[in-house]
């Protein structure tokens, strides 16, 4: 008998939450499919569930009230949140982008295997390979080639 698979950690930043909880981007589907059945459980924090709230109320999108809170309520429903680590932890570099340096510590500190991402700063982290002992970076894309294989 075959065992189970384990779960994947992921991190997911804002701009892939809002692609799969409020635009329900079909070209990334089997991402969502992989948090909802199990197979990947999305990690988040404090600071990342207030970005999202935040990033939500933006006029570009037009989303009313019940819209923002239900695509909040969504993801927050099926996210794990992360505990603290420990004061030992890891030393990550800096991203160039302030605002995403907290993605990689709450990779680091639910201890996540992938970080999916499209943001430019954290990609380039990625190309450089200084966290590849931790966490692996990937864009959406490269996130779904990972289910199909």
């Amino acid at each position: 008998m075959l065992s189970p698979s384990p779960i994947v950690r992921v991190v997911l930043d804002t701009n892939v939450v809002l692609s799969l909880f409020v635009f329900a981007d079909s070209r990334y589907g089997a991402l969502r499919r992989a948090i909802e059945g199990g197979a990947w459980l999305a990690l988040t924090d404090a600071r990342c569930l207030h970005e999202f709230r935040r990033v939500l109320a933006y006029d570009m999108f037009g989303l009313d009230a019940g819209a923002q809170e239900a695509a909040y309520a969504a993801f927050a429903a099926l996210a794990q949140t992360a505990a603290s680590a420990p004061a030992a932890s890891a030393v990550l570099p800096l991203c160039k982008d302030p605002d995403d340096q907290k993605f990689l510590e709450l990779a680091r500190d639910g201890g996540a295997q992938i970080l999916v991402t499209s943001d430019k700063a954290l990609l380039k982290l990625a190309r450089r390979r200084r966290l590849a002992h931790l966490f692996r970076i990937l864009t959406p894309d490269q996130a779904m080639a990972e289910l199909s294989a």
